[in-house]
């Protein structure tokens, strides 16, 4: 297998920032996938109709040379049914984020009394609104996402006819839970296929490794793995792709992201096809890859991407020291390494 097409392919999970970094990495992206699903957590963070519709315009600026639709979301609050049914046309899902957990957080939610949240989340399921959490606690780094997991559990329970999407996920148990919920789906990214916390932290120190949900196990690994390629209906692909200028990586303080916008596709289909020996084989690992790259988030959300074809050729790519835009400098995971396939 020396190429690969692959048709409409979507990341569901996508930080494209705003300004000067927007126009650096949102091309990367969009000449890349049929559309993106476009994380809220700006400063401040979308919360109204007026930002929402200015940001959109903002990232079709930077994207019109390609064909490409970005899916907008809004930062979660406690919207009541009348400003959902507004705006439920100009989003693709709402995006919850524990207080304080991650990147520009600080105003999410604090709590979550199933009582203080039902008005929203009732509203959300009439309206047909999927529900995005990055699901983590404030306890150990290691143990935040199991510690949640009681949380999606609740409001699976509580919101049956509520689609929520377990972000990003990295342990063996998120993977049995999104799988215990008939309304439970989840996106997992290309570094948490990749890598592990020993990766990161193992020998000296790599920054550009660094992200939340922090990279865990082997067995975690494994898990995620199976899951992504397995060909199974709940998962797709998101890839968490979050720049940050090297200079805030660089540092003390390291910065949480990484950026995976430009080798995504180069990697996916090599972690697919790599197992594969013959024909049926091939032929399989391409079907699933498929799935987990558009057809499962086409069903998941109920959206209509827009047509592109992408190839992939069996041809070395060496990865980019940096990518830059005027005085903005991002530096890409793995970079100046050679990975085995190219878009052509």
């Amino acid at each position: 297998m020396n190429k690969i097409i692959l048709n409409n392919p979507l990341d569901m999970h996508l930080h494209l920032r705003d300004y000067d970094m927007l126009k650096l990495v949102a091309p990367l992206s969009s000449k890349q996938f049929s559309g993106a699903l476009i994380m809220p957590n700006l400063v401040p963070p979308i919360t109204t109709k007026d930002m929402l519709k200015d940001y959109k315009k903002r990232i079709q600026l930077s994207t019109s040379n390609d064909n490409f639709e970005a899916y907008m979301t809004i930062f979660f609050q406690l919207y009541d049914k009348k400003f959902l049914e507004d705006i439920k046309d100009d989003i693709t899902a709402i995006k919850l984020y524990p207080a304080g957990i991650t990147t520009n957080s600080d105003g999410g939610i604090s709590s979550f009394d199933i009582e203080t949240l039902r008005a929203t989340l009732e509203a959300m399921s009439d309206l047909n609104i999927p529900l995005s959490i990055h699901g983590e606690s404030d306890g150990f780094v290691m143990d935040r996402e199991n510690e949640f997991l009681p949380i999606y559990e609740k409001l699976a329970v509580n919101f049956p006819n509520l689609k929520i999407i377990m972000e990003h996920i990295t342990t063996k148990e998120a993977c049995d839970m999104v799988l215990k919920y008939d309304n439970l789906f989840a996106t997992i990214t290309l570094h948490h296929l990749l890598i592990t916390l020993d990766d990161l932290a193992g020998g000296l120190l790599k920054p550009h490794l660094f992200c939340k949900p922090i990279a865990k196990r082997y067995e975690d690994k494994k898990a995620l793995l199976f899951l992504a390629t397995s060909g199974n209906d709940k998962v797709m692909f998101g890839s968490d792709s979050a720049p940050h200028p090297t200079s805030k990586k660089e540092s003390c303080g390291c910065a949480a992201g990484i950026f995976t916008a430009p080798i995504a596709l180069q990697y996916l289909v090599d972690i697919f096809i790599k197992d594969s020996f013959d024909e049926n084989q091939i032929k399989t690992a391409t079907k699933n890859l498929q799935k987990f790259l558009s057809y499962n988030a086409v069903k998941i959300y109920g959206i209509k991407p827009t047509k592109k074809q992408i190839t992939i050729v069996k041809k070395p790519f060496k990865i980019p020291a940096n990518y830059t835009y005027g005085d903005i400098v991002v530096t890409p995971m793995d970079a100046n390494e050679q990975i085995n396939w190219s878009i052509l």
